[in-house]
């Protein structure tokens, strides 16, 4: 059992470290100069530190399961505490909450590992010493009010044919469908939102969700084409991107449609990829 905080990895050398690497948003992704492998979040590397420890303890221990018993981001910090914010932890919360309920829970030295999570905290701990972070780890108050709004749920259902084996399915029946706006009763993400590419799904998934997106989904795909002006970067999770977002956008937003099998999430802060601004709306 794993306690890890990328948090405080992240508000110690903020200067070092990528927020969006924290996060579990878009990045460039860091490479291990030791094992070779690429890294797109700071718990990831977290935990492969942890395999790579047991694994030193010999072969035998290499199956040895880890559970994550506690991980979790303040809403609030000392001005020291870099990185603490109602917004930040409802992106660390509600990312990795859509990441490991996708079945994506492995990491780069274990990608089939079953990773079980336990976020912390439910509520603020109102009377715990020690700096304003400690009593600011709760997704509620004492008082039994929310302190950000974050999705512990993952959109998607059933399989749809022709889209590379990826089981999502829209709100309100198939993938085929190019009506913008939400059926009856569908829930809708309020505020600004945008729909980005899970670098974690690997490239054969983001490449049969971006044919969909742009093929039969009805995503607007031209600012991606080669000249044109989200063409650079010139890389599957900024093209990924910015198709499942115009998707997302054109579908009013609506529950289940950034998910694409875990290939996509919605984050709460806008995306940049190279010097091309992701739509919040179409």
């Amino acid at each position: 059992m794993v306690n890890a905080y990328p948090f405080f990895a992240y508000s110690g050398n903020a200067g070092d470290i990528s927020l969006d690497y924290a996060l579990f948003r878009p990045n460039a992704g860091v490479l291990d100069a030791g094992n070779g492998l690429k890294y797109y979040s700071l718990l990831d590397a977290q935990l492969d530190a942890v395999f790579a420890a047991v694994s030193r303890l010999g072969e035998g221990y290499n199956g040895v399961r880890v559970v994550v018993s506690e991980t979790g981001w303040p809403s609030k910090g000392d001005a020291n505490e870099a990185g603490a914010s109602a917004a930040n932890a409802a992106a660390y919360n509600g990312n990795l909450a859509r990441r490991v309920l996708s079945g994506n829970a492995g990491t780069p030295r274990r990608p089939d590992a079953d990773i079980d999570v336990y976020l912390f905290a439910l509520f603020n701990e109102n009377q715990k010493p020690g700096p304003t972070s400690e009593r600011n780890y709760g997704v509620f108050y004492p008082n039994q009010q929310k302190v950000y709004d974050v999705e512990f749920v993952l959109g998607g259902g059933g399989a749809s044919q022709g889209n590379g084996g990826l089981g999502w399915q829209e709100n309100g029946g198939g993938a085929s469908s190019t009506s913008t706006n939400p059926p009856s009763g569908v829930k809708v993400t309020t505020g600004e939102a945008w729909c980005v590419a899970n670098a974690m799904a690997g490239e054969h998934r983001l490449q049969a969700a971006l044919d969909y997106a742009c093929g039969p989904g009805g995503a607007d795909c031209k600012a991606i084409q080669p000249g044109a002006a989200c063409f650079e970067p010139n890389t599957m999770v900024a093209h990924a991107s910015y198709a499942f977002n115009d998707y997302y956008q054109r579908k009013g937003r609506s529950i289940g449609t950034c998910d694409f099998a875990g290939a996509a999430y919605v984050v709460n802060q806008a995306p940049k990829m190279g010097k091309c601004d992701l739509p919040s709306t179409v």
